[in-house]
């Protein structure tokens, strides 16, 4: 897969994940976290081995950022295989 592929997936894949948060809690702000997150992965350094920000050797987002993500991360990424069953089958497996 080439990399603006995998960029544009990610992105993807993010921006869904903090709308599905978003539409269950309203602590966090979700247009402001996403364009955050669509900078942090246009800029990502490790794109092309990269396999999940929290594997990562680099934590490209602030401390702040980091801790919302998570929070986005750790309630919507076992719902995603509900609301987008094929798109979640591929994250997992990085295809």
């Amino acid at each position: 897969m080439n990399l603006d592929k995998k960029r544009q997936r990610e992105i993807e894949i993010v921006t869904l994940m903090i709308h599905l948060y978003c539409l269950h809690h309203d602590d966090i702000q979700e247009e402001k976290l996403s364009q955050y997150a669509r900078e942090r992965i246009q800029k990502c350094p490790r794109m092309e081995d990269k396999t999940f920000c929290s594997q990562c050797q680099i934590h490209c987002y602030r401390q702040d950022m980091q801790e919302q993500i998570k929070k986005v991360m750790r309630y919507s990424g076992p719902r995603m295989i509900l609301y987008h069953p094929i798109m979640a089958i591929r994250h997992a497996l990085k295809i």
